[in-house]
């Protein structure tokens, strides 16, 4: 019993001493030497058990210990993240990473900031190397002294990702090959060096079991990997945000690797001259990511043939040449951020399923993409300046066909151009058929030209306007000649009362009746009267003109006759002429007889005006009014003339 208990004591006793001195380890708050001696009295299998089984410690991420001790930032059962790891102590890391043998359950390190010679940092990677660890990340690395070959051993590792990233190198001087090397040649299954301004890497020395490489930003060059044959198991390859120029040297890079699947280029200084070389891809690759560089049409000419997904976004792209190779396995084609000015054809792509061509210069998209590409699921047409016009219906109506194949609609398709219509949808443009129908337009323009002549034609001929334009030019002409003839003559003097216009049907009642009732009763009325007082020599239009003019008044003595007597019409449109011309009131109507409006010709309107809208005097059949009549005609044609002798003729009473 006793010694039982005596056993007991001394397993609590070594526990607890162990626990202890693992604590000291993490918080490195005690000597290598108490580590020795809790290393020595436990064998090497039992140690690793007793590791796994401690409790989880945290440190606080803000501490600082005046031994130069690293900072603990995460301590789980799984991972480890420590940072400010220096040549000070990176014995003690050592000494503890030594712990972890392959089978405990630690299986991700990270540490950052760290700050060593070479030769100590190959020492930390030698010591993972052979750990449990499989996942290791390194961040902010600086390596202080000079770079020497190391014969690093990749045996026996657990390893299958490291992960290195802003790595700054001091040592100018030294052997590239020797540190190239070190990283060539391990042997993992993925390996990532970032943001290190690494400016080569070497190809590994035999057949490397590498699937997954990522060289982001760094300032890699059309170097890497030339004629490189050992990457036989590479399948992911990302450099993006290097220094690559030649698309075919790219693809000739590639070559050899038979089993590349993805390669991200993006982020580069690519482009291809149609004078280069023929490209030679991977006949594996099936996802090329080439976006953000400067490449332009002819960038089809140097594609991988077995393509299944292609990212060309933001380039110099303004169309696809349709003389380009087929790529019968494109499935997805990205072109987002070019130059295109319309939709692209899929002669080349016959297995198409997703286009991308938003924020392009494309103003009206072709209305027949669906039908020359049937396999596309999605088509990414928005953020373009589109050109609202008769042109986009197509398109539009392209959309509702599609069954919600455009993605973005409608919030990305607004109209840019023209300026009264930019924001708004093209969901909610419309035009009618008619705008958009050249042929209908046309059509629709000739019938109604058609109707609008006929109208003016009939109008011409009902109003008789030809009658009238000729009149006006009759009336243009002689005033011409007149004052051509007579160009002092400015101002026209009256001498007579009034010009008298008739029928000659109607002549005698004006030769027995209206003459020797004015001209011969009281006072000394002057008619002007065609048969006496027209000039000899001169048109029938010039003497009218000037009989008109030279009178104070127009007598038109009104008649079934008088609407039936051509120069009756031709009297009446020059003294209306003269009535309007110079704002004077000179007609006097005097009715001889009743007129029914039936038989007033259609081009007597003025005739119809005037009756319509002036008062006009109206012979009387009884005698007993006719004293009136002929007062109120003197009274409406009394002026002042000058007579023969040279006295002046007054008003009548």
């Amino acid at each position: 019993m006793t010694e039982n208990i005596r056993s007991l004591r001394n397993f609590f006793f070594y526990k607890s001493l162990f626990a202890l001195s693992f604590w000291n380890y993490v918080s490195l708050s005690v000597e290598n030497e108490l580590f020795t001696s809790v290393s020595n009295n436990f064998p090497e299998e039992s140690s690793d058990k007793k590791i796994e089984s401690l409790p989880l410690l945290f440190t606080n991420s803000h501490q600082s210990n005046a031994n130069s001790d690293w900072v603990v930032m995460e301590n789980t059962t799984e991972s480890l993240s420590l940072s400010e790891i220096t040549n000070d102590n990176e014995k003690k890391l050592v000494a503890l990473l030594s712990n972890f043998r392959q089978g405990s359950r630690l299986q991700n390190l990270t540490l950052t900031n760290v700050s060593v010679d070479w030769n100590a940092l190959m020492e930390i990677f030698q010591t993972i190397w052979h750990s449990s660890i499989e996942y290791f990340n390194i961040n902010n690395v600086t390596q202080l002294s000079e770079i020497e070959g190391y014969n690093f051993d990749y045996s026996g590792t657990s390893m299958k990702a490291l992960t290195m990233t802003k790595v700054l190198i001091t040592d100018l001087y030294f052997i590239q090959d020797d540190l190239y090397k070190i990283f060539a040649d391990m042997n993992i299954a993925t390996l990532t060096i970032a943001e290190s301004e690494m400016i080569h890497m070497l190809c590994p020395s035999s057949n490397s079991p590498f699937r997954y490489i990522n060289f982001s930003k760094n300032d890699l060059t059309d170097f890497l990997f030339q004629k490189c044959d050992k990457l036989i198991q590479l399948e992911t390859l990302i450099l993006q945000r290097n220094k690559f120029e030649s698309l075919s040297k790219v693809s000739f890079m590639t070559s050899h690797m038979k089993s590349l699947k993805y390669l991200d280029m993006s982020n580069n200084l690519l482009h291809h001259d149609r004078a280069d070389v023929q490209c030679q891809w991977a006949e594996s690759l099936t996802e090329l990511d080439l976006s953000s560089n400067q490449l332009m049409d002819s960038v089809f000419e140097c594609l991988p043939v077995n393509i299944k997904k292609l990212d060309l976004q933001n380039n110099q792209i303004t169309s696809v040449p349709k003389e380009m190779a087929e790529l019968k396995s494109l499935e997805e084609l990205n072109l987002a951020s070019n130059r295109l000015a319309d939709l692209p054809g899929c002669s080349g792509f016959t297995s198409l399923e997703f286009l991308n061509v938003e924020m392009n210069s494309i103003l009206i998209p072709s209305a027949d993409f669906f039908q020359s590409c049937p396999g596309i699921r999605e088509l990414q047409a928005g953020h373009n300046p589109f050109k609202c016009s008769c042109e986009l219906q197509d398109f539009i109506r392209l959309e509702r066909q599609s069954g919600g194949k455009l993605f973005g609609w409608p919030a990305a398709y607004v109209c840019e151009y023209p300026e009264d219509l930019r924001g708004t949808q093209l969901k909610d443009f419309h035009l009618t058929e008619l705008a958009c129908n050249t042929t209908l337009l046309l059509v629709t323009a000739l019938l109604l030209t058609l109707l609008l002549v006929a109208v003016v034609a009939f109008l011409c001929v009902y109003l008789d306007v030809p009658w009238y334009a000729r009149m006006t030019w009759q009336w243009t002409q002689a005033k011409r000649r007149a004052w051509h003839d007579h160009p002092e003559e400015q101002e026209t003097v009256l001498q007579f009362h009034a010009f008298i216009s008739y029928s000659e049907r109607d002549s005698l009642w004006v030769k027995n009746e209206l003459i020797p009732n004015l001209e011969k009763g009281e006072g000394c009325v002057q008619l002007c009267q065609h048969e006496r007082n027209f000039i000899p020599g001169k048109s029938i239009v010039e003497n009218i003109i000037n009989c008109i003019e030279k009178s104070y008044k127009s007598i038109f003595v009104l008649s079934p006759n008088f609407v039936q007597s051509e120069w009756c019409h031709y009297e009446l449109y020059f003294a209306h002429h003269k009535l309007f011309s110079e704002n004077s009131n000179s007609l006097i109507l005097i009715l001889l007889e009743p007129i029914p409006p039936y038989i007033i010709p259609a081009r007597y309107h003025k005739l119809k005006a005037l009756m319509a809208k002036r008062t006009y005097l109206e012979w009387p059949k009884e005698r007993s009014k006719r004293a009136l009549f002929w007062a109120n005609l003197r009274a409406a044609i009394s002026i002042n003339l000058p007579t023969a002798d040279g006295t002046r003729c007054g008003k009548t009473d």
